[in-house]
């Protein structure tokens, strides 16, 4: 990742102190108390920060990049659960939660620079920063909505509205992934996908 591609640790801090601060009030003290807990990286394209079968022991904010997180089949095929973009967290909540192997992966879909908070950290921040047990929760709600309307969506629409709502709530991101990721998140084959965003762009 070069310099001029980086955001680096300081404009880092900005982007995550604002995202938090729409959701909840935090005093200079426990913004400086929360940064310390952060452990700043920059991730390569195609480089894991979970694998399958691992215990996943970071909540992770993607402060620039795109992720996935996926399992794969007894058949061997890929199956992505999300995509997680600038301003998001991704994980596996109940491998965190509970520390137990996770039965997903999650990779990097470009270069990317993260902030990861381990549980023992937010914890501790739970404790002495209950405001951030909020914070959490809602967002921890959200992401569940989020993807009961996906597998809503998934059942009860038809390709090309899968295809269109994909497009309304991730805007930009068709430019910069692998249509044949896309098309494993909508739950259709590569080859329909491209018969379907035919017909998508020409009404």
């Amino acid at each position: 990742m070069s310099k001029e591609n980086t955001i680096g640790k300081e404009a880092a801090n900005d982007a995550i102190v604002a995202h938090i601060k729409e959701v909840i009030n935090i005093e200079p003290a426990e913004q400086s108390y929360f940064l310390s807990l952060l452990k700043y990286k920059k991730v390569r394209r195609r480089q894991y920060i979970l694998q399958a079968d691992d215990v996943c022991r970071h909540e992770t904010y993607i402060i620039k990049g795109c992720m996935r997180s996926y399992f794969i089949d007894e058949n061997g095929i890929e199956h992505v659960i999300m995509f997680a973009i600038e301003n998001c967290w991704i994980g596996d909540g109940l491998s965190f939660s509970n520390s137990t192997p996770s039965a997903v992966n999650i990779d990097a879909l470009d270069a990317c620079e993260i902030f990861q908070i381990d549980k023992p950290s937010l914890e501790a921040l739970y404790e002495k920063v209950p405001a951030f047990e909020r914070f959490f929760r809602i967002k921890f709600q959200t992401a569940f909505i989020a993807e009961q309307q996906r597998v809503i969506c998934n059942f009860t629409k038809s390709a090309q509205d899968r295809y269109l709502t994909f497009l309304e709530r991730f805007p930009g991101l068709e430019q910069r992934i692998p249509q044949h990721q896309i098309a494993s998140f909508l739950g259709i084959t590569p080859q329909f996908l491209s018969q379907v965003r035919t017909i998508a762009l020409k009404k």
